[in-house]
């Protein structure tokens, strides 16, 4: 279902607002869709301008960055391990930015956000 990012119908006092225009196609929104651990799946979106977005859905591997030696590789996610954007996150397994990533390589750091730009990218943490 859409979502549409408008003015309230009522004013700050209760009373009712008059609509100045008809509903814009910029003022649409999606639903929220969270990634989570698994085999990749993405979905491309359509965005302003005719461009599109990559959505992860669901993703399996990282770009891990060594800050010490600033060497990138990927590496196979094991598990969401510590999220602060929401605690029942963690038993979802679902990954934001600012998510701690158990991996191969060990625990890492995600740095971008995976549902606008269809990857994970993570520093290691030491």
């Amino acid at each position: 279902m859409a979502l549409y990012h408008h003015k309230s119908k009522r004013r700050q006092s209760g009373g009712r607002r008059k609509p100045k225009r008809k509903k814009r196609k910029y003022e649409l929104g999606s639903e929220t869709m969270p990634t989570q651990v698994g085999d990749k799946k993405t979905k491309k979106i359509r965005t302003m301008g005719g461009d599109n977005k990559t959505r992860a859905l669901k993703i399996n591997k990282a770009n891990i960055t060594d800050p010490e030696t600033g060497e990138t590789k990927p590496a196979k996610i094991n598990e969401v391990t510590e999220n602060k954007a929401n605690p029942h996150y963690v038993r979802r397994d679902i990954i934001t930015k600012g998510a701690i990533i158990d991996t191969e390589e060990g625990k890492a750091r995600v740095t971008n956000r995976p549902g606008q730009e269809g990857a994970v990218n993570a520093t290691l943490i030491k």
